[in-house]
């Protein structure tokens, strides 16, 4: 009989990597110090552990890190700092795997070709056309690739037809063979369904109209559900080397509906760390343990980028 990804056991690799480093036997190399600055407030450049409703170190942050099986690092996507911390991160974790909700998928295997045929992984953003892509500039992200210069990399990034045909049809429609092993074919729970509407209304300055979000919900649980494919893809194609890390944008983090819950319905026997990266609000205080408002595993916070008003001349059309 042929087991199948989805029906994986226990994610022994990842225990063995974990009890590894709580005997302190991991080897690394030593880590320069995390980028971004430590304000003098209570939260700028510093690391949550949510659960526990403390601070902890960034060294401490790194050996979990290195425990896990599957990692997913969050970001503001405008903001420099993120990734220069992401990149810190895969160094520290040295995947076997990376995934990237900015590669689309139909890149994957045209960036494997590349690869072997000896291309760097700074050349890889302008093989698939990055400035094309619609994110920030590639040498923000450029440095996470070069972080890991021996993982696969996974494209998770989405057709447009694909993501309208989930806001005509649903995310399973446009899913296909393997949602409801994906996790798609259960709705979101009400209270979840509108938190994500309202979100999808605030995220378009409002203009939204509310009648679409619900749509527009699930295009991004099909993102969630496809992000979740290419980081096991990325954690298959290291054939047990390493940990497989997942870079994207915080929504897509979140431990309640993002990529975390579609990875538990997939592969439920790994070991998923999820680490968001907050802007700090002026005057913010520290999460209480277990704030709901923070679903991430660990919050780094972060000084806000500097950028003009998102939604000063937004207008639907």
């Amino acid at each position: 009989m042929t087991v199948g990804f989805d029906m994986i056991g226990p994610g022994i690799s990842g225990a063995l990597r974990a009890l590894a480093v709580a005997l302190g036997l991991a080897a690394c190399a030593p880590l320069g110090a995390p980028p971004g600055p430590v304000g003098p407030d209570a939260l700028t450049g510093r690391i949550w552990d949510v659960a526990a409703g403390r601070e902890i170190a960034p060294d401490i942050l790194a050996a979990r890190l290195r425990g896990a099986d599957l990692v997913i690092l969050g970001e503001v996507h405008d903001n420099p700092t993120h990734h220069a911390r992401q990149a810190w991160a895969v160094e520290a974790i040295d995947p076997a795997g990376l995934a990237f909700e900015m590669v689309p998928e139909a890149s994957e295997e045209g960036i494997a070709v590349f690869r072997a045929q000896g291309a760097a992984p700074g050349e890889i953003g302008p093989a698939i056309g990055w400035d094309r892509l619609g994110w920030p500039d590639w040498p923000l992200y450029a440095q996470i690739f070069e972080a890991a210069p021996d993982a696969y990399v996974a494209g998770g990034g989405v057709a447009r037809a694909d993501l309208r045909l989930a806001s005509a049809e649903g995310a399973a429609a446009a899913y296909g063979a393997g949602a409801a092993s994906a996790g798609l074919e259960a709705p979101l729970p009400a209270a979840q369904q509108a938190e994500a509407e309202a979100e999808m209304v605030a995220a378009h300055c409002n203009q939204l109209p509310p009648e679409y979000a619900a749509a527009m919900v699930e295009s991004q649980r099909l993102r969630d559900a496809r992000f979740a494919a290419a980081l096991l893809r990325a954690y298959r194609q290291g054939e047990g080397r390493g940990a497989a890390v997942l870079i994207t944008g915080n929504g897509h983090a979140r431990t309640d509906r993002g990529v975390p819950v579609y990875l538990a319905a997939r592969a439920p026997g790994l070991d998923v760390i999820s680490v968001g990266q907050v802007e700090v609000a002026e005057g913010a205080a520290p999460p209480a343990p277990g704030d709901p408002s923070f679903p991430f595993d660990y919050v780094w916070f972060s000084e806000p980028a500097a950028r003009t008003d998102p939604c000063a001349g937004f207008t639907m059309r």
